[in-house]
């Protein structure tokens, strides 16, 4: 009973929003990536994408005025990891605020010189254990398969791949497994990549992956995730038991 009515409730939002077929096209027309999404699905990722907004509340970082048409996009962007999964995947994230640029966080960091700074850095995402996921618009804008030093970036699918890997014993690169995969097999096959990619990194060699990947395991993941989504057929044919075991989990072949 509750659900039905939540469900309508939910309804009543997205009917109040009042967002048009239209007005989602425009908002995603700038995304390469929506190329991949035709017929049925794209009817599913624009329905999530409303839903989603209907669910989660999306509130400005220091005054940032953004728009409708910035929400769609953010909200598209952030379910095309879930369209096979579902948006209850998300039920964790409540609210998601949305800065112009990169944000000073609060607290305090280390940096690779082993020098700790008492003052927080400026980031362009952030994603809590228990509480926001924080987005800076100037990022979102800097997305594609080239977009970060050359290698692949989107900031949404990376705090949001986050948001998934912390669904199980909190952010550490092994997000909940659904029963058709081996947990084993994930563990053995991503730290065997992570470890080559470090090696290949100290020896000065190509990278298929932004070197932030290298952070740890959580940051492996995540950096994976944005990979597989804006530049599969690279990822496919650099890391293709990485590229196999993000297929399973996401349950999409990007590079068919």
């Amino acid at each position: 009973m509750f659900k039905q009515f939540n469900n309508w409730l939910e309804k009543r939002r997205i009917k109040a929003m009042g967002f048009t077929i239209e007005q989602w096209e425009s908002a995603i027309a700038d995304w390469p990536v929506m190329n991949r999404y035709q017929g049925t699905e794209r009817d599913t990722l624009r329905d999530m994408s409303f839903h989603f907004l209907a669910r989660k509340g999306v509130t400005p970082g220091a005054d940032f005025q953004f728009t409708e048409a910035m929400c769609l996009k953010l909200a598209t962007m952030a379910c095309v990891p879930i369209l096979h999964l579902g948006l209850d995947w998300y039920d964790h994230c409540k609210t998601i605020i949305l800065y112009e640029g990169d944000f000073i966080t609060n607290h305090p960091y280390q940096s690779e010189d082993g020098v700790v700074h008492a003052e927080g850095r400026g980031l362009s995402g952030e994603a809590w254990q228990r509480g926001p996921l924080i987005l800076s618009w100037e990022s979102i804008l800097e997305t594609g398969a080239h977009a970060r030093h050359g290698k692949a970036s989107n900031v949404v699918i990376h705090e949001f791949a986050h948001k998934l890997d912390m669904l199980r014993d909190g952010a550490n690169g092994a997000p909940p497994m659904h029963p058709d995969m081996k947990p084993g097999e994930w563990h053995d096959i991503f730290t065997e990549s992570f470890q080559h990619l470090r090696m290949d990194w100290q020896h000065h060699k190509h990278l298929p992956l932004d070197e932030y990947a290298l952070t740890n395991p959580a940051e492996f993941f995540a950096v994976c995730s944005e990979t597989f989504f804006e530049d599969p057929k690279m990822m496919k044919k650099e890391m293709p038991d990485v590229y196999r075991l993000l297929c399973q989990f996401y349950r999409q072949q990007p590079a068919p």
